[in-house]
């Protein structure tokens, strides 16, 4: 493309400057002109009046040589002034181009450490002036862009229309206080993206000469703020999408302030504080790490509640909330707690049933015993046999029994009734002799012997014992059924008190089990006419109370079967606040 003709916006910028110097500067010369001229013309004249007036004709040659004196004493008076005149704007101009020198130079330093691209423009839109930035920017140089018109070399091809409506923008003084975002193409073919301010470039005398405009490139700037922009609304638009309801709110002088809500939040409490004052439920400024379960009354929901101190973006400390909607889970718990309820319900009545044989057999006995007792009290009766001395015992005797027989049946009903689970102080030993109790009535049918090991001592543990026992006569019946066909005549069972929990064993010497774990799944069993439910059951009462069941290989053959209670507290010790929370 033909080059274009320079622009002169510089122009009126010189013109100004020279006006202000001629116009303080060219007195001195023409005064001292005049001065000359007119001492020179005086000369001239008193050397005619010498010769041709009758004024000078008495006058001796001394005083003209005076006077001749007095007028070269003049000029030199004049010359000497002019000089010093001339050598006093000889260092003014000297100072006044240092000066300009030196701040041509700042200015020029300023233009070249600048990362902002300046371009100037004139009113008909040419190109006057660069500075190195813009150069470095676009990749070309300052001889190719001075005087150029529409389009610059820089312009993306393709997309000249929008930049001369840019062009046409800026021209008609309509640039946007804000900047324009503009695209351009470096002298590589490499593209960027920068925002350009426009400003009106005016002379001296206040009149508009052309448009002064900066650029900056934004790419990196640009990219990482769409980037930042693309993570905020994933952010948003996860948290908007969350079943939890989220909160942020600070205390200030009025209350709480709502500084964040999302959707879920919103859709349940709307956009007030009323919800999350409700869920913090009295622990304003006191939180602990676990999750605290709150039933809301204005939502009639149930909620469970995380709380945490955190640092706003301002720096100040606000609560942040998040609160999950658990009602149906606690309505499936409780459905799932009275199930299983009944379900114990029901293993205990199988494992009665299962026990029925051998609980007639057992209460047979002292209720024959009662009987025959009762049959000699009768006979010795009719025959006049009355004496104390011999119908006391057979009555003692048969009461005895009749006793036996009693406790046998409360036990049973005491077993099989139905209860809520009731964690309390237990005895653990007697935990263990209700059990065994009802074991041994089989185990005698079996012909095994149950054999207790455990310390003087045993410490009371927080249990329900009714669970507890069913816990453990399951696994001594599983035992004695293992037992049945064995050479072993002697199940164990094992009680290790520990520092916080105790332990207890039952060890078998039965057929033993190939993979122990399956044992705990449901409808798994190793007997034909087993359901595969109790040791589940049994595992699931056991970890309600905190505790762990397992089984594992016997090393002399058969299985032992472990679980663990958590102990109780000596009754010596504080009850524990549980109010008490920590400072966040």
């Amino acid at each position: 493309m033909a080059r274009q003709t320079k622009s002169f916006v510089p122009t009126p910028f010189h013109d100004h400057a020279y006006a202000r110097r001629r116009g303080f500067y060219w007195l001195t010369p023409a005064l001292v002109l005049v001065l000359y001229l007119c001492v020179m013309a005086a000369f001239f004249w008193l050397q005619r009046l010498r010769d041709d007036s009758i004024m000078f004709v008495s006058i001796d040659q001394e005083l003209r040589q005076q006077r001749l004196l007095w007028l070269v004493i003049a000029l030199s008076c004049l010359i000497v002034i002019s000089l010093l005149a001339l050598w006093r704007y000889t260092r003014f101009r000297s100072r006044a181009e240092a000066a300009l020198i030196a701040e041509t130079g700042f200015r020029r330093a300023m233009e070249n450490s600048m990362s902002t691209g300046m371009r100037v423009l004139d009113m008909e839109g040419r190109i006057a002036y660069v500075n190195p930035a813009f150069c470095r920017m676009i990749g070309w140089n300052e001889a190719d862009l001075i005087g150029r018109s529409p389009p610059f070399p820089y312009w993306v091809p393709g997309k000249h229309e929008e930049h001369r409506h840019i062009i046409d923008i800026l021209l008609s003084g309509k640039a946007p206080g804000t900047g324009l975002e503009v695209e351009a193409q470096r002298r590589d073919g490499s593209r960027f993206t920068a925002r350009m301010y426009v400003s009106p470039l005016l002379d001296p005398a206040g009149d508009q000469i052309g448009w002064m405009t900066s650029m900056t490139d934004i790419t990196e700037p640009k990219r990482i703020r769409e980037a930042l922009t693309a993570a905020h609304e994933r952010f948003m638009t996860v948290l908007e999408g969350l079943d939890d309801a989220i909160s942020v709110t600070a205390d200030s002088a009025e209350g709480l302030e709502l500084l964040f809500a999302n959707r879920t939040y919103r859709r349940v409490f709307g956009a007030q504080t009323s919800g999350h004052d409700e869920l913090l439920a009295g622990r304003r400024g006191r939180f602990t790490e676990e999750a605290i379960e709150v039933f809301s009354q204005s939502a009639q929901r149930w909620f469970e509640v995380h709380h945490r101190m955190l640092a706003w973006t301002d720096g100040r400390r606000v609560r942040l909330q998040v609160a999950r909607d658990i009602t149906e889970r606690r309505r499936h718990e409780e459905a799932s707690r009275q199930q299983q309820a009944k379900v114990q319900l029901t293993s205990r009545l199988t494992t009665m049933g299962e026990m029925a044989s051998s609980l007639a057999h057992e209460l047979n006995q002292p209720l024959t015993a009662i009987a025959n007792y009762s049959m000699g009290a009768v006979a010795m009766v009719r025959a006049g046999r009355t004496d104390p001395e011999m119908l006391l015992p057979a009555l003692e005797k048969a009461a005895s029994q009749a006793e036996r027989a009693g406790k046998i049946i409360s036990r049973i009903r005491e077993f099989v009734k139905r209860s809520e689970p009731r964690r309390q102080r237990t005895a653990l030993g007697t935990i263990v002799d209700n059990a065994i109790g009802f074991a041994e009535i089989d185990a005698r049918r079996r012909r095994i012997q149950i054999i207790r090991r455990e310390p003087e001592v045993l410490p009371e543990v927080m249990a329900d014992p009714i669970l507890i026992e069913q816990v453990l006569l399951n696994i001594v019946k599983n035992g004695l059924e293992a037992m049945e066909n064995s050479e072993s005549d002697t199940l164990y069972v094992d009680i290790t008190p520990g520092a916080q929990q105790v332990e207890v064993a039952v060890i078998d010497r039965g057929h033993g089990l190939a993979e122990p774990e399956r044992l705990f799944e449901p409808f798994f069993s190793t007997k034909s006419e087993g359901l595969g439910m109790g040791l589940n059951i049994c595992r699931t009462i056991i970890e309600l109370h905190h505790g762990r069941l397992w089984a594992q290989a016997n090393p002399a053959g058969g299985t032992i079967f472990r679980f663990t209670l958590p102990c109780a507290a000596p009754q010596s010790t504080a009850p524990i606040d549980k109010s008490k929370e920590l400072h966040a």
